[in-house]
Formats: C-alpha cells, sequence, structure tokens
C-alpha cells in the first residue's frame, strides 16, 4: 500500500485490509471483487492484484510461510528489487540494500550526486549498497528511510539535526537542496472518453469488471469505450442497451499517472427488463459507491443528480 501511496492515506485502509484479512491464508481465499472494492480509492491498482496474487503463491507453494530468501522472495508475484530487499532485511535480517525515493535522496546528498534521476539509480543504489551492514540491516534500512522522511526532506531538510551533516559533501558544498536533480518530464497529455452510467427502474446499476490487464484491472467500472488522445470529434462507442440517454452537464475529471483524463458521461433511466452484454445490474442494496475506482465515482456523483439518486 505504501508503493507510491502516503502513510496518511494508507493508515484507514491497511487496518480495515488487516481486519478483514488477518493472514496470507485469509487473503488467499478472498474473493478478487471483495479485494478490489477494498483498495478502491488507493490508486494503483496492478498492486492490489499483484497482493491477491502473490498471497495465493505463498499460501499454495509456500504452505503460508514467505519464504526467507533473495531468490524466492523474487520471484513471487509483484514483488521487485525494492520489495525484495525490504521484505528480506527488515523481516528475515538478511544483507539487502533497501532503495527506495528517501534513500535515494540521502544518497544523492551525502554524496553531492548530480546525476539526474533516473539515469542516476544505478549510482545511488551502489552507494546506497557502500552502507549496507552484514548485521541489522532492516534496522539500518528504515533508519535512512526515516531519515530521508523526516529529516533529508525533499524540500527545506533540516540539516541542524542530522547525524551524517559532518560527511554531507551537499551540505558541505550547498547544493543539498538542489539534490536529488531529475530529468525534467514531458507534459501529460489529455484523453478523451465517454462513460454510460445506466439505472434500472427497481434501482440497480449497469456495471462492468473491467480486464485484469491495463489501467484500473479487474475494479468495477462504468460501461464506455476506449480513452483516446487528441480525437475531435469523440468517437461514440456502442451504448449498453436501448435507452433515450441524456447527456449529463459537465465533465469528469481525472489525473492518472501518465495522463489526464476527461470523460463525457450519458446516462438513463431502463425498465427493469432490461438486460446488457457490457456488464451486469447491481441491486441497489449491493452497489456501494465507495467500491468504484476514484474516477469511477467521480463519474457517480456527476451523474446521479441527472438519475434522481438520492
Amino acid at each position: 500500500m505504501l508503493q507510491q501511496t502516503t502513510v496518511a492515506a494508507v493508515k484507514d485502509y491497511f487496518i480495515k485490509f488487516v481486519t478483514r484479512w488477518p493472514t496470507v491464508s485469509d487473503l488467499a481465499n478472498a474473493e478478487d471483487a471483495e479485494v478490489m472494492a477494498a483498495w478502491a480509492g488507493l490508486g494503483y491498482y496492478a498492486r492490489a492484484r499483484n497482493l491477491l496474487k502473490c498471497a495465493r503463491v505463498v499460501t499454495q507453494d509456500h504452505d503460508g510461510i514467505f519464504p526467507k530468501d533473495e531468490e524466492a522472495l523474487r520471484a513471487l508475484p509483484g514483488i521487485g528489487p525494492y520489495t525484495t530487499a525490504a521484505i528480506g532485511s527488515i523481516a528475515f535480517d538478511l544483507p539487502l540494500t533497501v532503495v527506495d525515493g528517501n534513500v535515494e535522496r540521502v544518497m544523492a546528498r551525502l554524496y553531492d550526486e548530480h546525476t539526474p534521476l533516473p539515469a542516476a539509480k544505478p549510482v545511488l543504489t551502489a552507494y546506497a549498497d557502500e552502507h549496507t551492514p552484514q548485521t541489522r540491516p532492516g534496522d539500518y534500512a528504515q533508519a535512512v528511510m526515516d531519515l530521508g522522511a523526516t529529516i533529508c526532506t525533499p524540500r527545506n531538510p533540516v540539516c541542524g539535526l542530522c547525524p551524517v551533516r559532518p560527511q554531507c559533501r551537499a551540505h558541505a558544498a550547498g547544493t543539498a537542496t538542489e539534490l536529488p536533480k531529475k530529468t525534467p518530464k514531458k507534459p501529460k497529455p489529455t484523453r478523451h472518453g465517454i462513460a454510460y452510467v445506466t439505472r434500472r427502474d427497481d434501482g440497480a446499476w449497469l456495471l462492468e469488471t473491467r480486464p485484469e490487464k491495463g489501467l484500473l484491472g479487474g475494479m468495477l467500472g462504468w460501461p464506455g469505450g476506449d480513452w483516446i488522445e487528441n480525437t475531435t470529434p469523440l468517437p461514440m462507442p456502442n451504448p449498453p442497451c436501448p435507452a433515450e440517454w441524456a447527456v449529463v452537464p459537465g465533465t469528469v475529471r481525472h489525473t492518472f499517472t501518465h495522463f489526464h483524463l476527461e470523460l463525457t458521461l450519458y446516462a438513463a433511466r431502463v425498465p427493469n427488463s432490461t438486460q446488457s452484454d457490457a456488464g451486469k445490474f447491481m441491486t441497489q442494496s449491493a452497489f456501494k459507491p465507495a467500491d468504484l475506482p476514484t474516477v469511477m465515482r467521480k463519474a457517480f456523483d456527476l451523474a446521479k443528480s441527472t438519475l434522481n439518486e438520492t
């Protein structure tokens, strides 16, 4: 959960998550839709899919116990170099080098390294590896990450309290606030799409489960077409069912990691007999807007007044 998300945003999600699925076996036996719904709002949904796959592999192939060597950890679904090192050092006391954004910042300043990220990653990892001890590597890893999170912060580092200030080359050179340098990001493009929000007279909502692979994979959402960049006029996908579709005033705007999205919504009330191949009608009692990913929740919030939702 903490990959690419702040502690403040994660805290409540984490408590609810581990209360509901306290062991890896409990999580392995959970339904995919339940896990994805519990993750809704955290973003980067591939993390939730990989977490579930990992729990099932650990349960089925390792008797519910995480392996204690680097190679076996790395083979688990969704476990890359950073997570392997974090689990190995903190949980199993393996002398593995943990490198996150905080560690990169500390190393860039400690060595006054001006190579911009991401090109600097191998260099900064090598610096971090030089400092990783053979004993208590987990304590060391957490200490460096905490140093970056609380003292060697991105803006206004508190150098007066830093325990490694005497060794910090950037502090000596007066360049600490300039580091780490980063390659300028390209402007995010804007994509456009259409979504259909459909409500039956009995209160049921028409929802699709998005494909496992791709953006918002495995999540619930409103049927619609592809999200297309710089297309005018926007091609209109086939509606999910026959209805008198009305354009919802306003636009849903949401920003993903690599692009901005603008959605035009069409809404319709349909009879209880309506069927659709585009998804399934979810009863009013089963439908929980909070289970939707953020962009789909925004669409619901915009469309509900048009459909007389109270």
